[in-house]
């Protein structure tokens, strides 16, 4: 993926730095014992992925028909190349 510029859009890191952001909350809440403060962090999580969504909905991620072909390598010897 690293050639299709997949995830290279206000939508998709907005999505991941909320997500990161309740992971860690869930993280540190899960280390002090609070069960809450878990809950709170993986809602923050899952709210990541929605506002994600919802801004690609408004047209901040990568349209459908921008996506690069991924095209497929002939494995085949070339011709005269036969030994």
């Amino acid at each position: 993926m690293a050639g299709s510029s997949h995830g290279h859009t206000p939508a998709a890191w907005t999505g991941v730095i909320i997500a990161f952001i309740g992971f860690c909350v869930a993280g540190a809440f899960m280390v002090m014992a609070q069960p809450a403060g878990f809950w709170a962090g993986m809602a923050i999580v899952v709210l990541g992925g929605v506002v994600g969504w919802i801004m690609s909905k408004m047209g901040m991620g990568m349209p459908k028909d921008v996506h690069p072909v991924h095209r497929t390598t002939d494995r085949r010897e070339p011709a005269g190349a036969e030994s």
